[in-house]
């Protein structure tokens, strides 16, 4: 993984944990004195987290820390339900052999990672396997706007793997979406897919939960 990368992250989630909370100022020249790295990595992170949506870049006066209020994360989560229910749809129509093996792979990697309890580990196998859903769609543009979507919400979708037994529910849910999808069955793919990813009841709550006990704990 590139520094900028790397760095990337470690502001995400800062930002999701609320130790950067909505208008905090962010500078490259600082971020690369805390982080002990050169300017470059630096500008590079926040060039991503700007393309994310989680910081605003400012022209002449630096980069503030976007708000995402409950209301909008709720909103942002049902729109990428439903973007992830029509790439499920469609790859289950349309997936090849060797994506269908990928997904396959992706979903043996979240097993292992789910019962070494490493919730890290997980959260990137949990990337190759919505990866693979929305490459095997076919459809190039809902598979873009699906990706920007999920940038924008991976500090939070990481957060929610931390809850207590939310990996075992995750690799138990991916299970239907992949018995879905290599049958060929692409309403079942959708509406699992669709379960997958509405943070509505005691999911948005586990995760508000979440966000203030890390934010106690910084």
């Amino acid at each position: 993984m590139k520094i900028s990368e790397q760095l990337r992250e470690k502001i995400e989630e800062k930002i999701a944990t609320g130790q950067l909370a909505p208008g905090s100022s962010l500078d490259e020249v600082s971020l690369a004195a805390e982080y002990g790295v050169s300017r470059t990595p630096a500008r590079e992170a926040m060039i991503q987290l700007a393309a994310e949506g989680l910081i605003v870049i400012r022209p002449r006066k630096g980069a503030v820390v976007a708000s995402i209020g409950p209301t909008r994360l709720i909103e942002m989560f049902e729109v990428m339900a439903e973007l992830e229910a029509m790439c499920g749809r469609l790859a289950a129509r349309r997936m090849t052999d060797s994506q269908r093996q990928a997904l396959l792979k992706a979903h043996e990697d979240c097993e292992a990672a789910r019962a070494q309890q490493d919730s890290d580990a997980y959260f990137y196998c949990n990337e190759l396997f919505h990866a693979a859903i929305y490459e095997g769609s076919h459809n190039s543009f809902l598979s873009e706007q699906a990706g920007q979507l999920h940038r924008r919400l991976r500090p939070y979708r990481r957060l929610q793997l931390r809850v207590r037994d939310r990996m075992k529910v995750s690799h138990k849910e991916h299970s239907a979406i992949v018995n879905a999808i290599t049958q060929g069955d692409a309403e079942r793919a959708a509406a699992a897919l669709r379960e997958h990813l509405l943070i509505q009841g005691e999911r948005f709550s586990d995760l508000l939960s979440s966000l203030a006990q890390l934010q106690t704990q910084a």
